[in-house]
């Protein structure tokens, strides 16, 4: 077996990536702290074709050093914007049609691996505070809770990685058909 040059992957330039059709998702992230963590999302929210990032509160916006470290140009690709309250974030997504859920532990939560999309519905993921998690005001604006299973003695996994397992699964039924 012998990897891939990134010449063979036929990747698409930013410019390209911006005008192809995208998987109807949008990713909140509500007051997250860590710059490495925004840039993380970035970039895994350009490998599943994410609709767009809205980063509220204290969250970090382009351009940022620490932020293009880890995003490695995805915040030029992936559409983005900022809001400064996630609860108003929250209000303008249900008023364009999404679906909005909290990914977090809660009282009648759905597991990941439970979660079912629908065909022609939009769908926004709102991810938390890397200490706090999701403002429980932001749980109390959403349709539900989506919560992700663990089987160890830490009760959370970090932002990003938590957000790039969400993409990973959702796009399993968001994705546009050519995609999958």
């Amino acid at each position: 077996m012998r990897k891939l040059f990134v010449e063979e992957m036929g990747r698409m330039t930013a410019e390209e990536f911006r005008a192809a059709e995208k998987m109807p998702l949008v990713v909140v992230l509500d007051n997250v702290r860590s710059l490495y963590n925004v840039g993380s999302v970035f970039r895994t929210a350009d490998a599943y074709r994410v609709e767009r990032i809205v980063l509220c509160g204290i969250t970090a916006t382009p351009p940022n050093a620490e932020i293009h470290k880890t995003a490695l140009g995805a915040e030029f690709s992936v559409e983005w914007e900022h809001c400064a309250d996630t609860a108003e974030a929250v209000e303008m997504l249900k008023g364009e049609g999404y679906h909005v859920y909290a990914v977090e532990q809660a009282e009648g939560s759905v597991m990941l691996g439970d979660f079912r999309t629908e065909e022609e519905e939009r769908y926004a993921v709102v991810l938390g505070n890397e200490v706090k998690g999701v403002r429980q005001d932001v749980v109390d604006a959403c349709e539900g809770c989506i919560e992700l299973p663990q089987y160890g003695t830490k009760h959370s996994l970090n932002v990003s990685v938590t957000a790039g397992i969400v993409m990973w699964e959702l796009s399993k039924g968001l994705l546009p058909r050519g995609l999958r």
